[in-house]
């Protein structure tokens, strides 16, 4: 299986995301999306949250709740070699070009999406290859589900 956008979210503020049909990706972020704590969440640096399926899907099994756009990323995506992926790496997705910056510190504002609120289930210094990814923009464009998303070379 390629790798592939499977749902783009977005939210007026906060948590859960909600799944829309495209979205356009700027330096800033997607449009129509906007978050509560812009100290720590969103800017530049921080334009693009992204999680993988396999790893929502994994959750699941271990009986949290959690569900594409629960822990607030712009990007259910799928097929991604996860553990792979590090800072620098340089995504294509649809026709926008997505650099990662770090992995995302989860907060409390995603405590429903796990049982017991155990929202530190993926916490980059614990499980480092089950977290969330942050991205800047290196070159804006829509996103649309079903997009192929692509590791640059080099």
């Amino acid at each position: 299986m390629s790798a592939r956008v499977l749902q783009v979210n977005t939210s007026p503020g906060g948590v859960p995301k909600r799944a829309v049909a495209e979205a356009r990706v700027g330096r800033e972020g997607l449009d129509g999306d906007a978050v509560n704590h812009p100290k720590v969440h969103g800017g530049p640096e921080r334009a693009v949250c992204l999680f993988p399926l396999e790893l929502i899907q994994a959750l699941q099994a271990e009986g949290h709740p959690i569900y594409p756009g629960a822990v607030g990323e712009n990007l259910t995506v799928a097929g991604l070699d996860w553990p792979s992926l590090e800072v620098g790496a340089v995504l294509d997705v649809g026709e926008a070009r997505l650099q990662l910056t770090q992995r995302a510190e989860p907060c409390n504002t995603i405590a429903d999406a796990f049982a017991d609120r155990q929202f530190k289930r993926i916490k980059p210094d614990r499980v480092p290859d089950q977290t969330r990814w942050y991205a800047r923009v290196l070159t804006e464009g829509v996103v649309r589900p079903g997009d192929e998303i692509h590791v640059a070379e080099g």
